[in-house]
């Protein structure tokens, strides 16, 4: 009887795994399902190895096993491609070359990750500590060990910093490769790999990286793996993505801190000023009311413009899942608000809260600013445009500590910390017949609609793709959508890792 129970569950998790029509991506799936506890396992030593920006030997232990699983897959020539700059994290580069193939694909992810304070996680996880659980924490799902059989169930998720952004794209391609050549499949293009190290933290050496190796990294299209399909649980490939900086706020009041009874209502409370400062960027409906801010907006086309339209509306359904009752920017859905340019309050902080909080005037206020961007603008004539706003309200501007005979001739000091590094917005068009391939290959693995998104919410630096080699990018995610990337308790569902999977292996065989 419990032969008979695995043997049911197996089957069940392979259908869910599996929505491929073709004999040969079906032949795929098998495959990966098959061999699904030693992928797993694999998958869980690559998420062991940390991969924040603040630890380079880390970094270089995730490159090394890269290479480790590009070699023992059979890729060739691979190597680390290294910027100009002495320490930057190198991009590991394969290929397979294929005898008379006309086009080639280049496949990228990325392999370093946002940083982590572990306290913030759940008590139950340590962020390199890679966990299996039966469904989403806090909501019913349970620690549990790693099935003996190799029978994993589509929601089972597993938790560790990288999961889904961006380990998962690097292993889904990677196990994509590995199960069409296991399983005799030719691939339809020439392949390339790509995997980044430094995207998280802006990619400030990948245009060193692009211009060196420049000959090399030629290709017909480049296939961006990263980010989540869309909310509804669909494939999503989208054919740009926003852009991104960042800007630092710091308010300064008296140069100590003082008793709020001695001296409220006397001595200005930078807190207050710096939110009334906050709150004079954006109007009750959501619009940013910084002067010119969506000036410079491209407009879609009227192919771009149609795909928008005919995404699924999930606005109801996010609405209940984040247990908010109205949307930021009224009377747009989600798809169309991040079609716009954006300003969000990363952080603000002044004084002390909850156990710690005194009955003071704190000495400052500061908060960091994340300005998302869209096609037209431009990075830092964006920055430029949010420090007009704060100079109209009164403010006088410095990038350093103020003086004592600036804070005696100025009422209100503002410190403004521009973001050395930004990243324009990149969209490529629909009508790129290699583009038409990529959505009918996507479209082969399941049997709903794939959705079809102008941009994508999250940045990537694919504006420096297009500088660079003149290469056009088209991403196609594959993590599930409240995988937590960014943030504690990051995770990937199963089942969109495996799904991943054929998804990357019908790209590779696209001719």
């Amino acid at each position: 009887m419990k032969k008979l129970l695995l043997a049911f569950l197996y089957c069940t998790a392979l259908h869910q795994f599996s929505t491929a029509q073709t004999p040969a991506l079906r032949s795929i799936a098998q495959y990966a399902q098959q061999h699904a506890g030693s992928i797993m396992a694999n998958f869980t030593e690559f998420l062991a190895i940390p991969n924040v920006a603040a630890d380079p030997a880390g970094l270089q232990q995730n490159a090394a096993f890269i290479m480790k699983m590009m070699n023992d897959r059979g890729i060739q020539k691979v190597q680390l491609l290294q910027a100009s700059t002495t320490g930057a994290p190198p991009a590991v580069y394969g290929e397979v070359m294929v005898p008379g193939a006309t086009q080639t694909l280049i496949f990228y992810a990325h392999y370093d990750g946002q940083p982590v304070n572990p306290a913030q996680w759940d008590k139950q996880l340590n962020p390199f500590q890679p966990k299996l659980f039966s469904g989403v924490l806090g909501k019913g799902g349970m620690a549990i060990a790693t099935p003996a059989d190799g029978a994993y169930q589509s929601d089972w998720r597993i938790y560790a910093r990288g999961a889904s952004d961006d380990k998962a794209g690097v292993a889904a391609i990677l196990y994509a490769y590995d199960a069409m050549h296991k399983t005799g499949q030719t691939p339809g293009c020439n392949l390339k790999f790509f995997f980044e190290g430094e995207e998280e933290a802006g990619s400030p050496h990948l245009n060193e990286i692009l211009d060196k190796h420049k000959q090399l990294l030629q290709s017909d299209l480049w296939i961006m793996c990263d980010g989540p399909v869309h909310q509804s649980g669909k494939k999503q490939i989208a054919f740009g993505v926003r852009g991104d900086t960042h800007v630092d706020l710091t308010v300064y009041a008296a140069k100590r801190p003082l008793h709020s009874g001695h001296y409220g209502n006397w001595s200005p409370n930078p807190a207050m000023i710096l939110v009334e400062l906050l709150a004079s960027m954006k109007d009750d409906d959501g619009r940013v009311t910084i002067k010119g801010f969506y000036d410079d907006v491209t407009p879609l086309t009227p192919a771009e413009r149609k795909a928008l339209d005919e995404v699924p509306s999930v606005d109801g359904q996010m609405k209940n899942e984040l247990g908010i009752a109205q949307t930021d920017m009224r009377g747009l859905s989600l798809s169309e608000a991040i079609n716009l340019p954006s300003l969000n309050i990363n952080g603000i902080q002044s004084g002390n809260v909850g156990k710690m909080a005194s009955n003071q005037i704190p000495t400052y206020a500061t908060a960091v600013i994340d300005l998302r961007l869209v096609m037209g603008n431009d990075w830092q004539r964006q920055q430029q445009k949010l420090i007009d706003h704060i100079k109209a309200q009164g403010f006088y501007v410095t990038d350093k500590e103020p003086t004592d005979e600036e804070r005696a001739a100025h009422p209100k000091i503002i410190k403004v910390l521009r973001g050395e590094a930004g990243t324009n917005a990149q969209r490529t068009s629909m009508d790129i017949p290699m583009v038409k391939k990529v959505i009918a290959a996507v479209q082969s693995t399941t049997t709903d609609q794939v959705v079809l998104q102008p941009t994508m919410g999250g940045t990537l630096p694919l504006f420096l793709f297009e500088q660079y080699l003149q290469a056009k990018t088209i991403t196609v995610p594959i993590a599930n959508h409240d995988n937590n990337q960014h943030a504690e308790n990051e995770n990937i569902r199963i089942g969109n890792l495996f799904s991943g999977i054929t998804t990357m292996a019908s790209l590779m065989m696209l001719k």
